[in-house]
């Protein structure tokens, strides 16, 4: 060995020693701006456009921008804003209060002479998130994101809230009704699908306002699929033209047909193929009619604790006059009551796994609860008027559902709004309904071998189009905002936010491409020096 190459490996030992850095964290070192640049030139982001804010909630002084007064698409970290906005404004601890009330009189042989009428409060929760520790369970891939391997349903019965309330009703001694059971859905607007995953939105939601249908092959290869539904119910009959495929072909399911016969009861026809030898995969029914949904299984739940109903269930014919049948519900009329859990619950739910359909609902809920009879308000202009309150440029934001399917922000216009959420009472609340790098929620399967994994609390977002002329995605966009505490304890704000990168149609493909890489920006800024 020449003396000179001698005397550079040892200036090299000496570097490394000095800095106590090994060879491998030497790779992958150097200053954030360094890290994070090397993510931005990689050829798979060679058309895309990055947005970025890192700052010190210490210092009060941005520590990395890029873009960062830029408008971009973010996707679900939309949700931040809308989530909590409600948390502030409705309060943590605000309930939602599900009643059933009985229009006529009970007599002394429990025939109930009127109707039976489930008021909607707007609770998203009527399902079998509820658990008995005052909490709402998750699965890190919601149901309602289906047709993945990954995804699932929370275990137990879908309708656990429906059948609580039929029981209530029982233990009343109503034993008979002569009249309708209806669902009162008129707190807000019914009927529009949110953007992200086709939901209908309605003031009235049980289990989401999905039936679950896990899907498997069958026996041999050509034979039916088996198609198990929950909740099981007789407001959906399926037909199965679902057949099994070879072994190791691709599953492709779809709903060809979706008809309602004149009670409004449905019949769906599902195609396609599930491959022999492949475990079941849950896909999700998505309610068209949520208010009929719930009377049909309000009405079975009823039917199974002893309850008669006059004639078999079926669409109310005229249409009911929920103004007039306000008069009813009166507290002495009662005979079923749910309380929800704390807001901050379903907020975490929300956030977590990315719940469209309940991000959706809160403008709504937020109208319906603050500003009922003032028509000149919406919920978004509640929001408005908040995020104005607290001092946000809002000219660094748009945004026209609660979800984030259509919307924009500007990365210091979140961050700015991320520091302000943390210097609020529930900020803790906050932080901790955000999925959690490499641990759960959405970014459960995030850079999960890395330092940074449970130091990064961050809403993650994506929005995409297919690519027909390529037959490939365009992620239109990708984004990752929250709160950091890095490796040396200071504490960052941050939003990171890439549009415009194109990714194969190959499932997990968006994940890997582009959501790893936001994760690994955001586990630079954990270990990087300020």
């Amino acid at each position: 060995m020449s003396c000179l190459r001698f005397l550079v490996r040892l200036f090299a030992a000496a570097l490394l020693a000095l800095f106590a850095v090994t060879p491998v964290e030497a790779q992958s070192g150097g200053t954030l701006s360094e890290r994070i640049q090397r993510v931005v030139d990689r050829p798979e982001f060679k058309r895309a456009l990055f947005g970025i804010e890192f700052y010190s909630l210490d210092s009060g002084k941005a520590i990395y921008t890029l873009n960062a007064e830029k408008l971009f698409v973010p996707g679900s970290t939309t949700k931040l804003l809308t989530e909590g906005t409600a948390l502030e404004l409705m309060g943590a601890d605000y309930r939602f209060h599900t009643r059933v009330y009985r229009t006529g009189t009970v007599d002394k042989a429990g025939t109930l002479n009127g109707d039976l009428i489930l008021l909607a409060s707007g609770d998203p929760n009527l399902s079998a998130r509820v658990r008995p520790d005052g909490t709402l369970a998750f699965e890190n891939e919601d149901h309602a994101y289906d047709g993945d391997e990954h995804t699932r349903a929370v275990p137990g019965d879908p309708l656990l809230i429906i059948r609580k309330l039929a029981t209530q009703v029982a233990s009343h001694g109503i034993k008979r009704i002569t009249g309708r059971v209806l669902v009162d859905a008129t707190l807000f607007q019914s009927g529009d699908r949110e953007l992200g995953t086709g939901v209908v939105m309605s003031p009235i939601v049980v289990n989401d306002n999905l039936v679950d249908l896990m899907i498997g092959p069958g026996g041999a290869v050509g034979s039916a699929a088996s198609i198990v539904a929950s909740p099981v119910t007789s407001y959906l009959r399926i037909v199965n033209k679902v057949t099994t495929g070879a072994p190791g072909s691709k599953a492709s399911v779809d709903i060809a047909i979706d008809t309602a016969n004149a009670t409004g009861l449905r019949t769906v026809t599902i195609v396609g193929t599930t491959p022999a030898g492949a475990a079941p995969i849950l896909n999700a029914y998505r309610v068209a009619d949520p208010a009929r949904f719930a009377e049909v299984t309000f009405t079975e739940a009823l039917q199974e604790r002893g309850v008669a109903i006059a004639g078999r269930p079926q669409r109310a014919s005229p249409a009911p006059d929920f103004k007039a049948l306000r008069s009813s519900y009166t507290p002495d009329r009662v005979v079923a009551e749910h309380v929800s859990h704390a807001l901050s619950e379903d907020v975490r739910i929300t956030l977590k796994v990315s719940q469209n359909l309940h991000a959706s609902m809160t403008p709504r809920a937020l109208k319906a609860v603050l500003a009922p009879d003032d028509s000149s308000k919406t919920g978004f202009d509640l929001e408005h008027d908040f995020l104005t309150k607290a001092g946000l440029d809002l000219t660094g934001a748009q945004q026209a559902d609660g979800a984030g399917g259509d919307a924009h922000f500007t990365p210091a216009f979140m961050v700015s709004y991320l520091k302000y959420m943390s210097q609020q009472k529930d900020s803790a609340l906050f932080r901790n309904a955000l999925p959690i790098l490499g641990r759960d929620g959405t970014l459960w399967n995030i850079q999960p071998d890395s330092p940074a994994v449970g130091h990064v609390f961050a809403k993650t977002g994506t929005f995409d189009v297919y690519d027909p002329l390529n037959r490939r995605l365009l992620i239109t966009g990708k984004g990752l905002a929250g709160y950091i505490t890095t490796a040396d304890n200071r504490h960052l704000a941050f939003a990171i936010y890439v549009n415009n990168v194109s990714v194969s149609t190959e499932p997990n493909a968006v994940t890997a491409v582009v959501g790893q890489a936001l994760g690994e920006i955001a586990a630079a800024a954990y270990e990087a020096r300020p």
